[in-house]
């Protein structure tokens, strides 16, 4: 697993993944996490939380992720649009609900 810094608006935040994509994914996962927390899984967001200034709140996207193993503000990052790591991340997580639902009604 490589290691990435992701930013987008003023989350900035540093991963592991073995992709970009895979990357941007966690990211956004931790991100969303601030306002739908998952039950059972609290997520840890404080290095999320305010922008490059220290200020103090929600981390918000913008409408691109950027994505680099160099580090944050990197002309040579990856750029993906936000809503399309978004989707895929709401994606998975209809897709984990149903299966959570499936094992539960196997039971």
């Amino acid at each position: 697993m490589s290691k990435y810094y992701v930013q987008s608006g003023t989350m900035r935040t540093v991963v592991q993944a073995d992709t970009t994509r895979k990357a941007a994914l966690w990211a956004v996962h931790q991100a969303m996490q601030q306002v739908l927390p998952m039950e059972g899984n609290p997520a840890d967001s404080n290095e999320l939380r305010g922008d490059a200034s220290g200020q103090e709140g929600v981390a918000v996207l913008s409408q691109r992720v950027r994505i680099s193993e160099r580090g944050f503000d990197r002309d040579d990052s990856t750029s993906l649009a936000t809503m399309e790591v978004v989707s895929e991340w709401n994606e998975m997580v209809v897709t984990l609900d149903r299966l959570e639902k499936m094992l539960y009604r196997a039971k």
